[in-house]
């Protein structure tokens, strides 16, 4: 098939990884492994690589740890623009350089936005790059001997901020909702809720559900830990494997100390014609979507996932095809929810022979904050390699089940077609939507819960609703009798009471 020059292809990925107890462990900046990756990228693509980096009009980056909340401390230093950094490294003095947003959702939504760049002529040749070194800062934190990994670098940068007031809001700050655990446990104790399963079965469900992952994980030679588990040790509590909020004990959690860094490069078929990329390396985005979730209070069914079903269906319908003819998969494992929800929908079961990660998932490869899925993407597009002809879909979720992006990889050949997102997105828009109560008193009952382990005082988190009304609202609580219930019994549906304090509301059982 003959496709238009400026149809958009991904012609090179890499992958850089290192851990401490590695004997060749040199202590790499985020920089260093992201221009290991994006080295590794320009290899990829079969050409001359020094030719391929001068041609590099526009690097793109993720943000890391470190520069993904305004004021966080750099203990190690950081660049003051990480996508020249990375480019310096490679010879590459690119026109453009962006550094995205906070979310898990990023590298895919980064393929899809500047591939269809690329076919409207706005680019040629685009590096996208990310890295996380959070186990190596960690490492020294406390060293007197510590590597400095501060740059400064001149030249023009796109920040496109944080964007965390996409995800975070005083009032759920206020009632402990500041990691992803314990919002992530609200959500799966809501699905649990949905199906009717109590802790136990559950608790079993997620371990077979992740079991699998970490058979990949463990003959996966970048991953963080390489371990292969059985369902019993992914679920028995333990002081290696401790409660860190419910329902989750520490295995069934993204893995965040890691090292690792991954890189994609795409350009315009001309331009690959012209730097001489071979055809077999081109690999082509058959099918793409980006949807964002309801606000995380607001959505009737907290256990859900709509939007990541209508990327996923509307990702396949502009490649064409069904999930069953897809021979490969990544579905973003953060925690265990998300991926449920796409097996819900899709009627996938944890024992799926296609299996549901490429890596080994974020729980066991790693949890390179923003950047996993580049690691997703990049082993999306090798399966595609190896199986001419055969589709890969990578699913991308950012926040709190906040925004899913997804991309049908394979290298048959196909023109660039735009997509329909942002139709869909606005009839999702406009979607019901749960009112919620701030100060909320009264009577009341619990929807859904998590509990936090991880502090002095362990406490209980609740999102009820109000009997008088049924609005919904958050609450936390220390009340022994209550906390009890949440650790150890069956809260979901439980008579509580609630008032409201200044400082956020309070509950206690009825």
């Amino acid at each position: 098939m003959s496709v238009h020059p400026r149809t958009p292809v991904v012609v090179g990925v890499g992958q850089a990884a290192e851990r401490i107890d590695d004997a060749e462990y040199r202590a790499m900046s985020p920089v260093e492994l992201a221009a290991a990756a994006a080295q590794a990228a320009l290899d990829d693509a079969g050409a001359d690589a020094a030719l391929v980096a001068k041609a590099v009009d526009t690097v793109v980056a993720t943000r890391q740890f470190e520069n993904s909340i305004p004021k966080a401390p750099a203990p190690l230093g950081k660049s003051n623009n990480f996508p020249r950094s990375v480019a310096r490294r490679i010879g590459a003095d690119p026109a453009r350089a962006v550094l995205d947003k906070v979310g898990g959702q990023g590298p895919q939504k980064l393929v899809s936005e500047f591939a269809a760049g690329i076919a409207a002529g706005a680019a040629d040749v685009v590096l996208l790059c990310g890295s996380d070194a959070t186990s190596t800062l960690r490492h020294f934190a406390d060293a007197e001997d510590k590597p400095d990994f501060t740059e400064t670098v001149d030249g023009q940068l796109e920040d496109r901020g944080f964007g965390l007031e996409e995800f975070v809001e005083r009032y759920t700050v206020i009632h402990g909702l500041t990691g992803a655990p314990v919002q992530y446990g609200l959500l799966e104790n809501a699905r649990r809720a949905r199906l009717g399963l109590g802790p136990a079965d559950y608790l079993q469900a997620m371990g077979e559900l992740f079991a699998p992952f970490t058979k990949v994980a463990a003959k996966n030679p970048l991953s963080a830990s390489p371990v292969e588990r059985s369902v019993d040790e992914l679920i028995t509590i333990s002081e290696s494997n401790r409660m860190i909020c419910d329902p989750y004990p520490r295995l069934l959690v993204a893995r965040d100390q890691v090292n690792q860094g991954a890189a994609a490069l795409l350009m315009s078929v001309e331009a690959a014609r012209r730097l001489g990329v071979p055809e077999d390396r081109w690999v082509y985005l058959h099918g793409h979507a980006d949807m964002r979730e309801q606000r995380l209070l607001e959505r009737p069914d907290l256990g859900g996932y709509p939007a990541a079903v209508t990327a996923v269906t509307e990702a396949l319908a502009v490649a064409g095809i069904g999930l069953d003819d897809v021979a490969a998969l990544d579905l973003y494992s953060c925690f265990p929810v998300p991926v449920f929800n796409i097996c819900d929908a899709f009627g996938l079961s944890a024992d799926d022979p296609r299996g549901l990660t490429l890596t080994g998932g974020l729980p066991f490869f790693g949890g390179a904050g923003n950047n996993y899925s580049m690691h997703a993407i990049a082993e999306a597009v090798a399966a595609t390699r190896r199986a001419p002809g055969q589709f890969a879909l990578v699913g991308a979720n950012g926040g709190m089940q906040s925004k899913y992006s997804v991309g049908v990889y394979s290298t048959t050949p196909t023109d660039w077609k735009p997509g329909n997102s942002r139709a869909l997105q606005d009839e999702f828009d406009a979607l019901p939507t749960v009112a919620v109560t701030e100060q909320a008193d009264g009577p009341a009952t619990i929807e859904t819960y998590s509990v936090r382990y991880d502090w002095p005082t362990r406490t209980g988190i609740v999102i009820g609703r109000l009997d008088a009304d049924g609005t919904r609202f958050l609450a936390t609580t220390e009340d022994e009798d209550l906390v009890a219930l949440l650790s150890d019994g069956e809260p979901l549906g439980a008579q509580i009471t609630v008032r409201a304090l200044d400082y956020g509301n309070r509950c206690s059982l009825r």
